[in-house]
């Protein structure tokens, strides 16, 4: 067919240069980009599973049936563990003043778990820089667990114990290990002058609203 005398519905169109292809590449899109599977790159939803990647120390967005694969102990040679969903508040938790001052957190909010590579507890709390680890006393963790054996029962690298510290109240919690790092993030964004400024209280507030109404309890001997 002679391509100059086509028209109407037949007519053919010439394939388009590679300068035109690369132009519409680079152009901005109107649209969010799709959050993917960092394993097999299927979309996933907002709210999706993640999977802790023990050798490199970080989390991986997952689809469900990514995430599946990696519920049990030694999956991948046991490289990957997938992120739980448990949400605990532990009634009658039992931690004094001096107890908190020894395990030398600087603010009001610290979260805790077992590091499978040295096979002992870190700590962390926020800060302007985000995660900041403190240098946990090991004999002082030791006496948490003792007092209050649930805390004792989170996952190691996927799980952790979260602890608010107020003038008045102690409370604590076993929660995914990507929330406590969905909070930092989001009071490191922000986090205004000396003590985080008025919006980053209210957001640590709102956490722990949600985290109360979604939390099932637990007493601390473990028993629910």
């Amino acid at each position: 067919m002679n391509l100059r005398s086509a028209s109407g519905p037949e007519r053919h169109r010439l394939p388009p240069t590679p300068l035109a292809a690369l132009q519409r590449i680079r152009r901005p899109s109107t649209l969010p980009p799709a959050a993917r599977c960092e394993l097999c790159a299927t979309a996933i939803p907002e709210d999706h599973s993640h999977i802790s990647d023990i050798e490199n120390r970080s989390l991986l967005c997952a689809c469900r049936p990514c995430a599946l694969l990696f519920t049990r102990d030694g999956a991948a040679g046991g490289r990957y563990r997938t992120v739980p969903d448990r949400y605990l508040t532990v009634t009658g938790f039992e931690l004094s003043k001096p107890q908190w001052e020894a395990l030398q957190i600087p603010v009001t909010v610290a979260f805790f778990f077992r590091n499978s590579a040295v096979g002992e507890m870190a700590g962390f709390y926020p800060s302007p820089a985000g995660a900041t680890e403190c240098l946990l006393p090991l004999d002082a963790w030791e006496q948490v667990e003792a007092i209050n054996p649930v805390v004792g029962t989170v996952e190691p690298d996927v799980e952790a114990v979260l602890i608010q510290c107020s003038s008045d109240t102690m409370e604590c919690f076993v929660v995914p290990i990507d929330s406590c790092y969905e909070l930092v993030g989001e009071l490191r964004k922000l986090w205004r002058g000396f003590d985080g400024g008025s919006e980053a209280r209210q957001a640590l507030t709102d956490y722990f609203a949600r985290l109360r109404s979604r939390a099932r309890p637990v007493s601390r001997s473990g028993d629910g």
